[in-house]
């Protein structure tokens, strides 16, 4: 049953990104908050320290192989848009590694005139001389794309480029592209994603692009695929139909075929075989398959009808899959045990089935693993090695090289400690939510700090999308909220997927209020087991963590001292109607149905601000971008707005470029985090 739009809303024309009444508030709220942040004591000296951290000559150089190289975007103080460079394994091992440079992002964006943002890029191999280069204005999603050759170090002429747009490319072969973009009227869903994917070739005008898939406006996406592994050569298709479903098409005989699955399930081929990971449990056989598993079939047999599995994976209390990656010989499962990784490592046993073994790797903490077998190379040397990054709260990130078959792992990098943990320690609690369920928080104590029920504290939480918030190293957050004596909390509730599909789906669609639940249980128990207490928590949130704290700031204000939203949803009866909103509706549910909207509404943000006469809200500060086109700022502006007509005294940051990470570079991110934690520390520091 759909309802129609309500056209109450004062503030719309605060959603004209940059219509120029609302660029002139938006420029006037960014006034009043530097001029009450950048003033406080030490602003300076901690934007200083959040950007040596951030600009740090001793990050880690995280790289993608692509053939004999090995590609890094770098940036720091002198490169701030970044260097794309390259170096061989043999150079990367070294402690200061030769790099060559492929482009530099900065000086492009000088000779050009343009602010680019490095977006990545699509190569061809297995030479990989050709690219097509991905740079956004301003850090914004959409995108040009430019064929570059990477030998030559220079754009192609004539190539192949694409204008702005959310565009996803694949090569077919070397003078071939499957297209997928904003061909004009038609071509884009509701979400502003491709609808169709078009067969294009070199020096043809895009407009003449055959044609060779298309989906549904109410889709969120389609995509193609090109798997050019040697004998196993593939094409597909992928229809999106909302943000868990989707629809996979194999190339036969030059027409989409379907390859039969659960609709929520998501299937990768490799080699021979065929990798599927369950979303919900799946009868088939004469077996339930759990949801959260991840199944091996042989792809041929399985294309054929065949139902007939290995379990790499399946999840038991307190353990969720979190990911695979797969080197010529073996898939490597990263997993969750109680929020901490493991991985386990899956071979054939010469014609015996599949033998698992756990990698000897780093316990507790969170481990990532990546490959680096290049399956376009019929010989690999680097077929079986893989890398793996370990880090926890108090440990800096290692990068090392590992090969399957043996336990050694060769430390490539090291990230620094930019603070001292010597006396800090990490706890892991349990709180109670209001349904029963025990939900998991992590706490940082910082050196010398008691149970006394006075710490300055900040929690911070997301809780959506299937996303695990696990340990993980921030110089940034240990020098500036650790070592100046403040408690750091993370709590992993429903909506996550620290506990696999079904913690994600407890907190979905009508059942949303569970998230924010989990997330006021912990603020409770932070306060039960003194830890802190009302007036000195600060909760902070992104994206639908922004959702999340501007959600629970209106349902419990007394249980905050102070607030942080970043890049947030907070408008959840327009939120489809804005930029990529239509593609979350399957997360949060649709406000056009009566039924759904009657649960949101009660939750909605921006529905449910008190006049402060009533109802006193915590401090709080939004930061935005005005060049997010993922989540609308809009939804930050407009919530301020309603805030200050209300009689409550929100501060407001809008970072002009930024896209959804909120900056285009370190400078304006060190900037940003600085009046982030100047508010904190002048809310909620001792008085």
């Amino acid at each position: 049953m759909t309802q129609p739009q309500s056209t109450d809303d004062p503030y719309l024309w605060l959603e004209e990104v940059q219509g120029e009444r609302a660029m002139a508030w938006v420029r006037e709220r960014n006034a009043e908050s530097e001029r009450a942040l950048d003033g406080t004591p030490g602003f300076a000296a901690s934007r200083t320290r959040i950007l040596e951290v951030l600009d740090s000559r001793e990050q880690i150089p995280y790289v993608v192989r692509r053939g004999p190289w090995l590609y890094n975007l770098w940036q720091d103080a002198a490169n701030p848009r970044g260097l794309w460079r390259r170096a061989t394994l043999a150079e990367y091992r070294k402690p200061d590694p030769a790099w060559a440079t492929v482009l530099d992002v900065d000086a492009l964006g000088r000779a050009e005139g343009r602010n680019w943002v490095w977006g990545g890029a699509t190569a061809f191999g297995p030479e990989y001389r050709r690219c097509l280069v991905k740079l956004s204005l301003g850090g914004a999603d959409a995108a040009v794309l430019r064929e570059f050759d990477i030998e030559a170090r220079r754009f192609v002429d004539d190539g192949f480029t694409l204008p702005e747009a959310k565009s996803e490319v694949e090569w077919l072969d070397a003078d071939t592209l499957l297209v997928g973009t904003d061909f004009g009227a038609g071509s884009l869903t509701d979400s502003g994603y491709p609808r169709q994917i078009r067969r294009w070739q070199r020096g043809q005008p895009l407009a003449e692009a055959t044609l060779v898939f298309e989906g549904e406006p109410s889709d969120v996406a389609v995509a193609a695929g090109v798997d050019r592994t040697p004998g196993f050569e593939r094409t597909f298709f992928v229809q999106m139909l909302d943000f868990y479903r989707q629809r996979v098409f194999l190339l036969r005989d030059g027409q989409p075929v379907e390859v039969s699955k659960p609709a929520d399930a998501r299937i990768e081929f490799w080699r021979e075989h065929l990798l599927l990971t369950l979303r919900s449990d799946w009868s088939i056989g004469g077996r339930v398959m759990r949801a959260g598993s991840l199944l091996l079939a042989d792809a041929d047999a399985y294309l054929a009808g065949e139902r007939r599995f290995e379990t790499l994976f399946e999840p038991a209390p307190g353990r969720s899959c979190d990911g695979h990656a797969t080197t010529r010989s073996a898939v490597l499962v990263q997993w969750l045990d109680n929020v901490a990784s493991r991985i386990d490592v899956w071979q054939p046993d010469c014609g015996h089935g599949w033998r698992r073994r756990t990698l000897a790797a780093p316990f507790p903490g969170t481990l990532a693993v990546s490959s680096l077998h290049d399956p376009l190379l019929t010989e690999d040397a680097l077929a079986e090695h893989f890398l793996l990054n370990a880090a926890d709260f108090l440990a800096p990130d290692s990068l090392r090289l590992g090969r399957v078959g043996s336990d050694a792992l060769e430390t490539l990098k090291t990230r620094p400690a930019f603070f001292d943990a010597a006396g800090m320690r990490v706890e892991q609690h349990f709180a109670t939510s209001a349904d029963g369920t025990r939900v998991p928080y992590f706490v940082l104590w910082p050196r010398d700090a008691v149970a006394d029920g006075d710490n300055p504290t900040l929690l911070y939480g997301y809780g959506g999308f299937e996303v695990s918030m696990q340990p993980r190293y921030s110089g940034v957050v240990g020098r500036e909220w650790l070592a100046r004596g403040g408690v750091y909390v993370v709590a992993n509730i429903r909506g996550g997927g620290e506990f696999g599909p079904e913690w994600h789906q407890a907190a979905v669609q009508r059942r949303r209020q569970k998230s924010f639940d989990d997330f006021i249980a912990v603020a409770e128990d932070l306060a039960a087991r003194r830890i802190t207490r009302p007036a000195r928590l600060g909760i902070e949130g992104g994206s639908n963590g922004g959702l999340l704290v501007g959600a629970v700031m209106v349902q419990r204000p007394e249980l905050f001292g102070a607030v942080v939203c970043q890049v947030p949803l907070l408008d959840m009866r327009r939120y489809h109607k804005l930029l990529a909103g239509a593609s979350w509706m399957a997360e949060y549910g649709n406000p056009d149905d009566a039924e759904d909207w009657a649960v949101m509404q009660r939750w909605s943000p921006y529905h449910n601000v008190p006049a402060a006469a009533e109802r006193r809200l915590p401090a709080v500060l939004f930061t935005t971008s005005t060049r997010d086109d993922r989540v609308h700022p809009g939804h930050a502006r407009k919530m301020a707005a309603r805030m200050t007509e209300r009689g409550q005294a929100p501060l407001y940051w809008e970072n002009i470029e930024g896209g959804h990470g909120g900056a285009a570079d370190n400078a304006q991110r060190a900037t940003m985090m600085a009046l982030e934690f100047a508010f904190l520390w002048r809310e909620l520091g001792r008085r």
